[in-house]
């Protein structure tokens, strides 16, 4: 050291000069839950209402739920202030044909697990056929502009549709295109954890990746047994969420995950139908 300063050499020098200072606003974090309960109550609602409900869907569900136990997080950014959204949308995405897409449900706090469900497959099936209304003509778009306009073309829909809160539906572009949260499966390739990065033109606070589910020691009454177990992990944007934030958010995750039929709407049908 010299005058109190340290000299920057070996390694840190190489680092220095191979990295600029953190600019990405992104932390993650994985939560594990027992799958029993969420198992069951599938079981359920397939039997009665013959919907194909997966976890997945059970998750989208837990993930609108917590956004309405946690409203600071359900916000859009703009101009660096912090707007509320005008509801709860979950955006699902999914592979299609081979390629990754998504659909968009509105208010999905307010639905039950059976719609949800069904408008998640609806709309699936409508992409599978070549429908796609929400952001068909948005990637067509995208499709034509040379690869080095890509993605400032990108960003600059995301400014319009999410900062300004255009809906520009008529030409691919709808307001708020990925809603308040996303969620998407590595669980059907068997994979119990992993993690993705938000994307600069996605505009949400959260990202959730839902794992297999698979059997695994737990430690219940002081003795160790096996129980079906799944992994959720979550990217966060920081500029939407403070740790403290995300651990509420995470917290009203695992409830939903504990009884998914007291938060159901659909709850009292399934009741009266067993008896």
């Amino acid at each position: 050291m010299r005058g109190g300063t340290a000299r920057t050499t070996g390694w840190r020098r190489l680092a220095g000069a191979s990295w600029r200072s953190p600019a990405d606003p992104q932390f993650y974090g994985e939560l594990e839950v027992d799958a029993t309960a969420i198992l069951g109550y599938l079981n359920e609602v397939r039997a009665v209402h013959g919907v194909r409900a997966t976890v997945t869907h059970a998750i989208g569900a837990a993930v609108a739920r917590a956004l309405s136990e946690v409203p600071e997080l359900n916000v859009r950014l703009a101009r660096g202030r912090m707007h509320p959204r005008e509801g709860v949308d979950v955006f699902f995405i999914a592979s299609v044909r081979g390629e990754l897409t998504g659909v968009k449900v509105v208010d999905a706090n307010r639905k039950s697990l059976r719609q949800l469900a069904c408008e998640v497959n609806r709309r699936l099936d409508e992409l599978d056929r070549g429908d796609d209304p929400q952001l068909g003509r948005g990637k067509a778009m995208l499709a034509r502009l040379p690869r080095v306009l890509v993605r400032p073309a990108l960003r600059f829909a995301a400014w319009l549709t999410s900062d300004l809160n255009l809906d520009l539906s008529r030409i691919g572009l709808p307001r708020q295109a990925f809603g308040s949260a996303m969620i998407t499966s590595v669980g059907r390739w068997g994979v119990s954890r992993a993690f993705s990065p938000l994307a600069a033109y996605y505009r949400v606070p959260v990202l959730v990746l839902v794992g297999a589910i698979e059997a695994r020691p737990v430690v219940i009454g002081g003795e160790v047994t096996a129980r079906l177990m799944l992994t959720l992990t979550a990217t966060f944007d920081h500029r939407y969420a403070d740790a403290g934030q995300a651990v509420r958010f995470a917290d009203a995750v695992r409830r939903y995950c504990a009884d998914p039929g007291v938060y159901d709407p659909s709850t009292e049908y399934l009741r009266d139908s067993r008896r």
